[in-house]
Order: structure tokens, then sequence, then C-alpha cells
């Protein structure tokens, strides 16, 4: 027998331009995807470096694979950290220049347990209101007291440290760069807040590891923060092409979290093959900087080429990956990304509720794998397809 309400529930959500629906996307190589008979230039992965169709990848997994099979077959804590594991933790603690590193099954699983492991019911959380859902989740379930705070203007979270300084510990959770808007978190600042009100910080570093900062380590390394306040937490199957999340830091918390976080815990670890995987991953951002260097310099193009042509992207003092294009309605949105389809682009289109309504958005995932020439003509068609779908605007201004 059908639940009864579902049908309603999705109808409705297909009115008002909300509905998703599911597609197969075959890598082609190159950043380019086959989807529906379609061969697309991927504008909408977080493969950022081209390392997830890299070949030393793939052989590094291949190796695993036929010395350790395909599965972990335990959680970590139990039987199912091999040596393949033990030496991607000790890789990241060395690439993050950090005592320890803790694999968990994914990003979103790293940010849920470390957040629930360190604070709790006595506590208080401090989350900015645009985080990754990862982290918004993470607060909630940890029961600790949330408190949203709003960018720019950080004397909101000062006031909110200062009325919950009698909690047993205090949390600040940031995006180091954020997913929908593609902007960096004023982290020198958050940490001198953190310094202040005895607090600790915690960084997703999810979409700068392996891009951004000095060896591509991220902001917390950018801005030079080496605080023991400072948790950082990154993923695997964003830059580095593979699968998986970690956290870093000092061993003390690195104890703490494989004694208690539960998401880690009561999860089977990551097949030793994408350990393997990432382990390659490492050494290649380490030794071919110029992958980096390629696609921020593409980014800070594209920005620039997008404006020219009347478009709104959030605005950002850092050049990252992602490059969000405001439209506005979730149906003008829809028919932007339907029509770029049609010129050969997957863009996102990103809708709410992952946004607040009014500012659904063309989110662009820029790739190193892209030909810089092409800038130019993937501005065009994206300010075309802006214009077609906002009935002759430029982009719902």
């Amino acid at each position: 027998m059908p639940i009864p309400w579902l049908d309603s529930e999705l109808a409705a959500w297909r009115e008002q331009g909300r509905w998703r629906r599911r597609r197969t996307c075959v890598p082609r190589g190159d950043g380019i995807v086959e989807v529906d008979g379609r061969t697309l230039l991927n504008l909408a992965g977080n493969d950022y470096l081209g390392l997830a169709g890299d070949p030393r990848l793939t052989e590094a997994a291949v190796e695993a694979l036929e010395q350790a099979g395909v599965g972990a077959r335990a959680s970590a804590l139990v039987s199912g950290r091999t040596d393949w594991h033990e030496r991607l933790e000790q890789r990241l603690a060395e690439f993050e220049h950090a005592e320890a590193a803790v694999l968990f099954p994914s990003g979103y699983a790293a940010n849920v347990g470390v957040i629930s492991a360190v604070v709790g019911a006595q506590d208080a959380v401090f989350c900015d209101r645009l985080n990754h859902a990862s982290l918004i989740d993470g607060c909630r379930l940890s029961r600790a007291r949330l408190r949203v705070y709003r960018r720019p203007d950080l004397n909101e979270l000062d006031d909110q440290l200062r009325a919950e300084r009698n909690r047993r510990r205090r949390l600040i959770v940031t995006d180091s760069v954020f997913s929908m808007d593609g902007d960096a978190a004023p982290l020198p600042d958050l940490a001198d807040l953190a310094e202040r009100h005895d607090a600790l910080l915690l960084v997703d570093e999810a979409h700068a590891t392996g891009v951004l900062g000095p060896g591509g380590r991220g902001l917390v390394a950018r801005f030079g923060i080496e605080s023991d306040r400072c948790i950082r937490v990154g993923t695997l199957s964003k830059a580095l092409g593979s699968i998986g999340g970690f956290v870093v830091g000092g061993q003390g918390l690195a104890d703490w979290l494989w004694n208690t976080a539960r998401t880690q815990v009561y999860s089977t670890a990551i097949p030793p093959a994408a350990a393997a995987a990432a382990c390659a991953a490492l050494e290649i951002v380490a030794a071919e900087p110029q992958r980096r260097e390629r696609l921020l310099d593409a980014s800070r193009s594209l920005r620039e080429l997008l404006q020219s042509r009347g478009l709104r992207l959030p605005a950002t003092d850092i050049p990252t990956p992602i490059l969000p294009v405001i439209i506005g309605e979730e149906a003008a949105t829809l028919a932007a990304a339907a029509e770029l389809e049609s010129r050969g682009l997957l863009v996102g289109a990103i809708r709410p509720p992952t946004v607040p309504a009014g500012a659904s958005r063309l989110r662009i995932s820029l790739h190193s794998q892209i030909d810089g020439a092409r800038l130019e003509s993937i501005a065009d068609d994206v300010a075309a397809a802006a214009a077609v779908a906002c009935g002759g605007s430029r982009s719902g201004q």
C-alpha cells in the first residue's frame, strides 16, 4: 500500500520547482560526462583537480584491491582499519602538519561525528547560518545549546559567546569555503574570538583541501592559524578524488574521537582501495602545484567575464572553484540550467531548501581540466541562458 501523503507532497514540490530527479552521469575523462545521451562539460562536480580519473589513483586503488579486497569488512575500531588506512592517516597528519588524523566514512560523517563528540547538552555551539548541512546537523544532533550567527559582522557572535560564558564548553563551527556562495570565512577573526572567549573553533576545509593555502593545505594554513583550539575537518571526495572524510589535530583529539565519535565507531571503514587512492592524490597535490594554480587562475578569469556580462555573483576576497550566478526564482534557474545543457554545459541548479527562497542560482564548479581558452564561451553561454530564463533580463536583478 502506498504511503498516503507522498504523492501530494511530491506534487507540491514539483509545482514549486523544488523536485529533484536522479540522473546517471557517466565520466568520459578530461572533465566530460555523458548525461541522458548528451556529452557535456561537467561544471557541476567537485573533482576540482581532475584526480578522480587520474591513472595514478587507479593504479594505487587496483594494488590495494588485489591485496585487501573490496570492502574493509568492519568498522575501523573493530577490525576494519588496515595498513592502507593507517598509511593514509599518517600521510594526512603529515600533509596538514598535525600530530594525528582520524578517518571517517564521509565528510558528512566527520562533521556530525566530531561536533557531537566535542560538545553535548551542557555546552553551546555557534553555527554560521550558511554552513553546510552536515555542520548544521552536527550542531543539532550534539544536543548543545545552538546559537546561529551571521557574517560579515561578528559582533553578534561576540555577544553570543559572552552570553554563554557559563557553559562547560563552547564551539564555533564554520566552513572555510562556503559551498553555495563560494566565499571564505573570516578565519582570523573567528580564531581571535575563540581565543578571547576560551572557545574551540571547528573549520570544515572540504572545498579548500588540495586547492587553497600553502601546499593545498587549506585556509587555516593560509591564515597561519596554529592554535590548539582549532579542529580541522576535510574530505577525500572533492579535490582528492576519492571518498571519505577526516579530522586532524592533536593526538589527544584523535584519541577522543577514536573512542567517542559515533559516526566513526559504528560505521564500516572506507574501502582500502579508496585509502590507497587518497594517498596517491596527496602525493600529486604536493608534486603538481600547477593544477591548483590553473584552477584558481580560471576562477579569477571566469568571475571577471561573468560580471562583465552583467551577471550577479556573491562577493569574495579569495578565488575559489565555486562561482554561483544568482538567478532568483526556482523555475527560472531550472530553465537556465536546461538551456546550458542544450549548449553542452552541465551546471547545478541550486534551489530551496539548499538556499533561501528567491536566491536560487546556477552553481558553477570549476576544475583544472578546463581549457582556459573556453572560459569566454562559457561566460557567453551562461549569460545567454540567464537571459532566456529570465525573459530577456540579465540575472533576475
